[in-house]
């Protein structure tokens, strides 16, 4: 199971996060770019060149494979020392969540990775902890140190942290904790009232019992107030401070249609389940 809980990192925490992850964008667009020169370098044309690019590479040289880019990081520390302020765990995610796209590009046929603009690489994964993080209200980070952490529901005990996404949502920041616990889980026969439930246009949810819901809406509410500011954003000049300030505006009203959506679907799947073991 995973638990998201808000928490409050101080300025030079922040700032060391953002650094962190636009380091391991800069390592996943590396990663890619070799990638996509090794895919490119196999179309050339045998008996002539392209007019636009060539990309001339042996014919023995093999695919840049997830282990090779991982091997390759040590030595590339040394020419970027950028790279070595990333705990290494932290930054071999940055290249395996790539080869993950790869992997699911190859089985579908389509989607493939594709490069990410500044401020789009918005998570770092810390993959695994000797001891809990948790002691308290704060949680203890890799080269970060304490940060205060809201627990607004405990650990359940028997279960151990397996690893912590740090994730930033506009300036609003999130530690997702997944945990695990080696139990049993009985397989109980069905039981109670049932009830058919179907989902629809006009009413969004549909019972047996005449139960109707209709659809919410949430973002033709706020459709107005968040076209009024993607309007202001659109005649700030960018990367300046007046444009950051309100692209941080736009990213919290989006934010905030994303978590009533969440929620109102969490709130209609819990007043299921309760009639249901009822």
């Amino acid at each position: 199971m995973t638990y998201r809980y808000r928490i409050y990192p101080d300025t030079t925490q922040q700032e060391k996060l953002s650094g962190w992850m636009e380091t391991c964008r800069v390592a996943y667009n590396y990663g890619l770019a070799e990638i996509k020169d090794w895919c490119n370098s196999r179309k050339c044309l045998i008996d002539r060149c392209s007019i636009k690019h060539e990309y001339i590479m042996p014919t023995d040289l093999p695919f840049p494979k997830e282990i090779k880019q991982l091997n390759a990081l040590p030595k590339a520390k040394k020419v970027f020392p950028r790279l070595g302020e990333v705990p290494s765990q932290v930054l071999q995610q940055a290249v395996k969540q790539l080869h993950r796209g790869w992997e699911t590009f190859q089985a579908r046929g389509t989607g493939f990775p594709r490069f990410k603009k500044y401020g789009q690489f918005k998570s770092l994964l810390f993959p695994q902890f000797k001891e809990s993080p948790i002691a308290g209200n704060t949680i203890l980070l890799p080269k970060i140190g304490n940060i205060l952490i809201n627990l607004h529901r405990p650990i359940p005990d028997g279960f151990a942290i397996k690893q912590v996404r740090i994730v930033k949502k506009a300036d609003i920041w999130y530690a997702s904790i997944s945990i695990q616990s080696d139990v049993n889980v009985p397989n109980h026969k069905p039981h109670g009232h049932p009830i058919g439930v179907d989902i629809g246009l006009e009413k969004l949810i549909a019972t047996s019992d005449g139960v109707l819901v209709k659809p919410p809406k949430f973002f033709r509410k706020m459709q107005s107030e968040l076209k009024s500011l993607q309007r202001r954003l659109s005649r700030k000049k960018k990367r300046s401070n007046n444009y950051e300030k309100q692209r941080i505006k736009v990213a919290r009203m989006q934010h905030t249609i994303d978590n009533t959506r969440s929620y109102f679907h969490f709130k209609q799947a819990h007043i299921f389940c309760v009639s249901l073991l009822a």
